[in-house]
């Protein structure tokens, strides 16, 4: 991690997500360039406040390869007690894509045997998001 990364986790420490809109606002800043997908993750304390945030992977314009190993990789070295991802589409519409809800149920089922639970996953769109556990798939 160099230290502008540091810096980005540090301004965000002791956040509480207490909701979708909470999660949206903290991802928001992170993804510089909205012609591409940036994939990212919020580490939670067990009162769900921001231990950490980072981007895991950087996309192209429709896809991005996400592995729940990267993932979970951030999550343990944070201490994470929980964790909420999200990523943005690029064509502005938020609405979930099969691969999206795949690996929505990988990191669930990952979260789980790690003891590290999904909390939500965030998809974010032109000014508006959705939430993966509000639609049920969590």
């Amino acid at each position: 991690m160099n230290f502008d990364d540091w810096i980005k986790v540090c301004e965000s420490a002791g956040h509480k997500i207490d909701a979708p809109e909470t999660a949206y606002s903290e991802m928001l800043p992170l993804i510089e360039d909205f012609t591409k997908e940036y994939f990212i993750v919020l580490s939670l304390n067990t009162k769900n406040k921001i231990i950490a945030k980072q981007v895991i992977s950087i996309g192209c314009l429709n896809q991005n390869v996400v592995h729940p190993r990267e993932v979970f990789k951030f999550a343990i070295m944070n201490s994470a007690c929980n964790i909420i991802v999200g990523h943005n589409h690029p064509s502005g519409d938020p609405t979930p894509s099969k691969e999206d809800i795949e690996i929505t149920n990988h990191l669930r089922d990952g979260g789980k045997l790690l003891s590290i639970p999904l909390l939500d996953h965030i998809i974010i769109g032109d000014n508006r998001h959705f939430s993966m556990k509000e639609a049920g798939h969590i």
